[in-house]
């Protein structure tokens, strides 16, 4: 008759004493207790591993941090696992890798992963924007915590501050960010999902504005007052070179020589620094070269034409003009941005094809099938339109020219 072992009590386990060497008592179905010399006492859990047949032991911990209840519960796992011929130790470092790995996941570790794909998404500018804000806005509160600790309550009580202070959209752009983030790292299999996705609706919606701008019939007031103003050379240039051109402020700020082609008369600016990751040509006026004509003697041996050795960039900040703009009597009047808005309201006031004033603002057609019959960049009719655009801004009366 086979010998039944005896189930073990609490009472059994706290009496029982350290010897000069260890030794286990049993409590069946393979769970033991293990004595050690020390005084510690330790559950194993003692198999026979599928497969391969070689019997091993799987540690449960210590008594009494595991209780007796708790080891039989684990050794009863463990069994389970074995009927569907999974190794329980294997099982349990598995376990432990991806446990590991999810802590190491943490919003900023990810962040810093996903940031390198965005980079291949929108300009190098903008990213920097982008991971700036996670810097100064997320990463104090929230970069530490591993993703699968990220829930809904806990961003919306990081960010509620920031909307408190009246930054409605700076909140709505966070909230976009952070989705971004978190729906990379489904996609990659970093989380299983993203419990952020409605975070937006717990805040006010931000009021639709435009960017600050004057009305076309103030133009040529703007560039005399900002030919008089006291400002740096370099920075009055920038502010000229962007009107005349109708970039965006990072794309004018950060103009390197290299893509200009004065015997075309045009400025080739690569994809990785447009916003939308698509190259873009601006035919140039004489009165465009002539601005950076002028301050080319100072900047023309280095590579940006809007040098500066005090930024990380090396070029002005797009911020810059702001700055001068706000410091010259147009602050709530006039940004950067606003002198696209100003370029397309004139031009658009003039008569000038729509399609050929989106061209040179460099904005994607959202109707895709549309956009895949329309790739045509209206060279020379923009150069009619970029001469017209100039004398507009010089103050010269409007030449009639055929679009």
């Amino acid at each position: 008759m086979a010998s039944v072992t005896k189930l073990l009590t609490d009472k059994q386990i706290k009496q029982a004493k350290p010897k000069d060497k260890e030794y286990n008592l049993a409590d069946g179905n393979g769970l033991q207790l293990r004595i050690k010399p020390s005084g510690s006492k330790l559950w194993l859990f003692n198999y026979s591993r599928p497969y391969i047949k070689k019997r091993t032991n799987l540690g449960f911990g210590t008594y009494p941090e595991v209780s007796l209840p708790r080891a039989r519960e684990l050794r009863a796992d463990a069994r389970e696992l074995l009927a569907k011929d999974i190794d329980p130790k294997e099982f349990k470092d598995t376990h432990n890798r991806q446990q590991k790995a999810a802590h190491g996941n943490t919003l900023k570790f990810v962040t810093d992963s996903w940031v390198i794909v965005k980079k291949s998404q929108v300009s190098e500018d903008h990213t920097n924007d982008i991971y700036r804000s996670f810097e100064l806005h997320i990463f104090p509160k929230l970069g530490n915590y591993p993703l699968h600790k990220l829930k809904a309550s806990l961003v919306i009580d990081a960010f509620q501050p920031i909307h408190q202070n009246g930054h409605h959209d700076l909140v709505k752009r966070l909230c976009q960010r952070i989705n971004e983030v978190m729906n990379y790292a489904v996609n990659t299999g970093l989380c299983e999902n993203n419990p952020l996705t409605g975070i937006t609706k717990a805040f006010k919606a931000p009021s639709k504005s435009h960017y600050p701008t004057i009305k076309p019939e103030d133009l040529f007031e703007f560039s005399e007052s900002i030919k008089k103003a006291s400002i740096q050379p370099l920075t009055r240039a920038l502010i000229f070179w962007q009107l005349r051109t109708m970039v965006r402020p990072s794309e004018a700020a950060g103009t390197r020589w290299s893509e200009i082609d004065f015997d075309n008369k045009l400025w080739h600016i690569p994809a990785e620094r447009m916003k939308k990751k698509k190259t873009h040509t601006v035919p140039l006026t004489d009165e465009a070269l002539e601005v950076i004509g002028h301050i080319k003697p100072l900047t023309g041996h280095y590579e940006h034409v809007f040098h500066s050795a005090r930024t990380k960039s090396k070029h002005l900040n797009e911020s810059t003009v702001n700055t001068v703009l706000k410091r010259n009597g147009y602050k709530d009047k006039m940004v950067a941005h606003g002198m696209r808005a100003l370029a397309s309201t004139t031009l658009n006031e003039a008569g000038f094809d729509h399609d050929v004033i989106e061209a040179a603002l460099a904005h994607v057609d959202k109707n895709e099938v549309r956009a895949a019959y329309n790739r045509a960049e209206y060279i020379e009719r923009r150069k009619v339109m970029m001469d017209w655009w100039s004398s507009k801004i010089s103050g010269e009366e409007a030449k009639k020219f055929s679009t």
